[in-house]
C-alpha cells in the first residue's frame, strides 16, 4: 500500500505551496529542477524548500486534506509551519 503525503513548500518569495505526492524528495526535486513536472506556481518561485509534511493513508484523504490546507488563513498556516519545523528540530 502506498503512502501518500500532504505538503508545504516554502517558495523564494517567501509563499507557501501545497500540493500531494507519494515522494517528498522526488517531488520537491521535480518543482526545482523539472519544467514539465513543476507547478507553475513554483517554476517562477524557485528555489523552494519542504517546509510541512503529513501521512495520509490513501489519494483520496490526501486530497481532502490538501484542500483543507489550502483553506487556512496565512496565519493558520504559519503556525503550522512553525509547529512542523520545531518538531523536526527536536
Amino acid at each position: 500500500m502506498t503512502m501518500w503525503y500532504v505538503y508545504y513548500l516554502r517558495c523564494a518569495d517567501n509563499s507557501l505551496y501545497a500540493g500531494i505526492t507519494t515522494s517528498l524528495e522526488r517531488r520537491v526535486f521535480e518543482h526545482n529542477e523539472c519544467n514539465k513536472k513543476a507547478a507553475k506556481y513554483t517554476r517562477v518561485r524557485r528555489p523552494v524548500t519542504l517546509a510541512y509534511a503529513e501521512p495520509q493513508p490513501n489519494r483520496q484523504q490526501a486530497s481532502r486534506r490538501e484542500y483543507q490546507l489550502k483553506q487556512l488563513s496565512k496565519h493558520n498556516k504559519e503556525q503550522l509551519v512553525a509547529g512542523y519545523s520545531l518538531q523536526r528540530l527536536a
